[in-house]
């Protein structure tokens, strides 16, 4: 039985499509990124963060963004938080862990009633209106004429499906992120305790 997910999402210019140790898309849009190289798709459920790979041709690569690659302040990673908060008080879906890092978030959620690729597009607009309304949008310099303004988040989201029994491993794994990278354990008012029930519910069959 599904219970939650563990989605972790990147602001712009994290995790490139023809990535060196693989990524999650099929295509590169962008033509000068392109000529980098073609998409590295992979089925690959695990974190491929820590792999082995060609760091000057992946920093490269990122030269070729069309905007300069995103890394939130401490200030901004509180509107994003800010912006998480709300979107959970109105959706009512359940947040058990986050970690908002300056390049990436790690979030460990509960069903709800959307699909989780909707769930992270409701959690990346509010985060948007959070950075704007508080005019500390990472890519404000970049405002258009008609006040429009560059996204600050990469497209899509990894996700993995939780049972009972990930519930623990994804909140722990999450939890450690910041320590990881020597930051403090992050503490959110919108996150939650899990239900003892959903430890209990019938787990589902894997092949």
């Amino acid at each position: 039985m599904i219970v939650g997910y563990h989605i972790i999402f990147g602001m712009y210019g994290f995790w490139l499509p023809n990535d060196p140790r693989g990524s999650w898309s099929q295509f590169v849009g962008s033509r000068e990124l392109y000529r980098v190289g073609p998409a590295t798709k992979t089925t690959e459920r695990r974190s491929l963060a820590y792999r082995q790979h060609n760091l000057t041709q992946r920093l490269e690569a990122k030269k070729k963004l069309k905007h300069p690659s995103v890394v939130l302040t401490g200030i901004q990673a509180r509107a994003v938080g800010r912006g998480f908060a709300r979107y959970f008080s109105r959706s009512g879906v359940a947040a058990w862990a986050c970690a908002i890092l300056s390049d990436h978030v790690h979030l460990v959620v509960g069903c709800g009633r959307y699909e989780v690729e909707k769930m992270v597009i409701g959690l990346k607009s509010r985060a948007t209106a959070a950075l704007k309304k508080e005019g500390i949008h990472p890519h404000n310099a970049l405002r258009q004429p008609t006040g429009s303004v560059a996204k600050c988040f990469a497209r899509g989201a990894w996700k993995v499906y939780l049972d009972p029994e990930d519930l623990d491993r994804a909140i722990r794994y999450v939890e450690k992120n910041p320590v990881k990278e020597g930051l403090p354990r992050q503490r959110w008012s919108f996150v939650t305790r899990i239900d003892p029930m959903l430890r209990s519910a019938p787990h589902s069959r894997r092949g």
